[in-house]
């Protein structure tokens, strides 16, 4: 199971799923975007400002737990020596970086009429930033080294190295003085300091975020299998 896996009946599996991933997707996002820009209030001191927090907030989570997901991966990888957990990792890599920069530049956008400036070394942004240098590090590796043997180790290491970024992004707020506000909801907690009319819009947003993420993966691996199979292995 964990020593090799078979390309054609993978694909035969993922290559249907997309479609049913965005009529999902489609349906999520409409009910989301619904709720955050039309039925959810104005914060009482940010006003509509507050409403750019259901893009920034969602894609900061998502980019987080891919970063995670590769890591966990790769460990994987080294463990069980099965490339398919590489080339998992791989696909997923690109939506994690992109919500990574969305998570920046939203952050940025919101930080222009909250603190007065577009970006400031806060502890909280400039590790974001690390992490999009690693996210960035990671597909360049991927492109370098020829052979993917070689690429799924780089790259592994990279994630593991780039993990231990995540736990100071998630507790910058804490450990340090920052501009950024401290986080308002805790997951092992029912305490939170969003009110219910913001946290459903929220959650569905990540909703619908999670599910673009897993669209482009699978369009991803889809590719990483064709080319698999144009090279005639039938496993790996």
């Amino acid at each position: 199971m964990f020593k090799s896996f078979e390309p054609n009946k993978i694909f035969a599996i993922t290559s249907k799923a997309p479609k049913y991933v965005l009529f999902l997707f489609i349906i999520v996002l409409t009910i989301g975007l619904t709720e955050a820009l039309v039925l959810s209030p104005e914060d009482y001191k940010q006003s509509d400002a507050v409403r750019i927090m259901y893009v920034h907030v969602p894609a900061a989570w998502i980019s987080l737990g891919i970063f995670s997901s590769l890591a966990l991966l790769s460990v994987g990888s080294f463990i069980f020596k099965n490339k398919n957990l590489g080339l998992i990792a791989k696909s997923l890599a690109p939506s994690g970086f992109v919500f990574n920069i969305i998570a920046l530049v939203t952050g940025s956008i919101w930080g222009k009429p909250t603190w007065g400036t577009w970006w400031a070394w806060d502890a909280r942004i400039t590790s974001m930033l690390i992490l999009a240098l690693f996210y960035g590090i990671y597909l360049l590796a991927w492109r370098i080294y020829e052979d993917k043997e070689q690429a799924i180790k780089v790259t592994s290491l990279i994630a593991i190295l780039g993990v231990i970024n995540v736990p100071i992004i998630k507790f910058s707020v804490d450990w340090w003085n920052t501009l950024h506000q401290p986080a308002s909801i805790n997951i092992l907690s029912t305490n939170t300091a969003i009110h219910t009319s913001m946290l459903i819009p929220l959650g569905i947003m990540t909703a619908a975020f999670a599910l673009f993420s897993i669209l482009i993966f699978l369009m991803k691996y889809n590719t990483e299998l064709i080319k698999l199979k144009n090279k005639g292995l039938n496993r790996l």
